[in-house]
Parts: C-alpha cells; sequence; structure tokens
C-alpha cells in the first residue's frame, strides 16, 4: 500500500511542506480579510481604490508575460500571443465580462495557433 501512495502522491514531504508554508498562512490572511472587510461598504472610496490598483497589477503582469513571456510560452510566436489576448478581450467584452469566458477562448486560441504553426 505504501508503495501504491508513494506512486500516486510522488514525495509525500513535499506536498506537507507546501501545505504548512503556502496554503496555511494564505488561509490566515484571507479569513482576516473576511473578518474585518465584512462591513465595508462595496462602493466606498476605499474599495474603489484598491480594485484600481488590483486590476493595475495584474494589467502590469500580464503586460510583461506577454511582451517578455517566461519560459516555454517564449517558443511562442509574438503574433499568436497579442492574438490570443485580442480573441480572449473579444470573448470577454461578448459575454458581459466574464473573466472566465476571455481566458478560456485566449488560451483555446493559442493552443490552436501553437498547434496549426506546429
Amino acid at each position: 500500500m505504501s508503495g501504491w501512495l508513494s506512486d500516486f502522491v510522488g514525495d509525500w514531504h513535499a506536498i506537507v511542506v507546501l501545505l504548512i508554508a503556502g496554503v496555511l498562512p494564505n488561509q490566515v490572511w484571507r479569513m482576516l480579510g473576511l473578518w474585518f472587510g465584512g462591513g465595508i461598504d462595496e462602493g466606498s472610496e476605499l474599495l474603489v481604490w484598491v480594485r484600481a490598483v488590483a486590476t493595475a497589477i495584474l494589467a502590469g503582469v500580464i503586460a510583461q508575460i506577454i511582451v517578455q513571456p517566461p519560459g516555454a510560452l517564449a517558443s511562442v510566436p509574438a503574433s499568436l500571443r497579442y492574438g490570443a489576448v485580442a480573441a480572449g478581450f473579444v470573448a470577454f467584452a461578448l459575454t458581459r465580462r466574464s473573466i472566465f469566458a476571455g481566458v478560456v477562448c485566449g488560451e483555446i486560441f493559442m493552443l490552436a495557433g501553437k498547434w496549426w504553426l506546429g
């Protein structure tokens, strides 16, 4: 039984370290955020500012990944990366601002383009 679990999970020590060092600290901050932020009005100036800053940071990260792609994404031609972003944005706009639809459409566009280009 131990061999089967080791084959299935791999190095279980790494998973335990990941849970302790990665998941638990994040969960603490999430719970504190829910507890402290539960009474904040969604239309308040502070929350609008926080949302704007978070959106700007996310846009910057996405722009850097597109312009200077890391790892395997560097093998994808720039025109295909930009086309995937455009396709994702169009899907986002057409589906009443569904982030999920935009991401899925961009991924499908990029995978199909990479497959077609070989």
